[in-house]
């Protein structure tokens, strides 16, 4: 129940959630600018100096991802609510 309670809050609070995890995002990315947090003396490609470049490419890769399933489901792996009624 306590779930079902946070679920609920969170959901009545839903811009304060969105605002918090943006603040959460763009520290995260100011952190990777520092170099005194970051070592990137060791990175394998040049792209990997650019702050927040892990963020980004997670999230095209999140985004890709919903988008190659959303297009496998309606492909033809979705079928209509009552298949199995038959």
């Amino acid at each position: 129940m306590k779930l079902l309670r946070l679920i609920e809050f969170l959901r009545r609070h839903l811009r304060a959630v969105i605002y918090g995890c943006l603040a959460v995002l763009v520290l995260l990315v100011l952190v990777d600018a520092v170099p005194v947090f970051v070592n990137k003396t060791h990175a394998h490609t040049k792209a990997e100096h650019i702050p927040g470049f892990w963020a980004a490419f997670g999230f095209v890769a999140c985004a890709l991802i919903v988008l190659v399933s959303k297009a496998f489901g309606h492909a033809g792996i979705m079928t209509r609510e009552d298949y199995y009624d038959e």
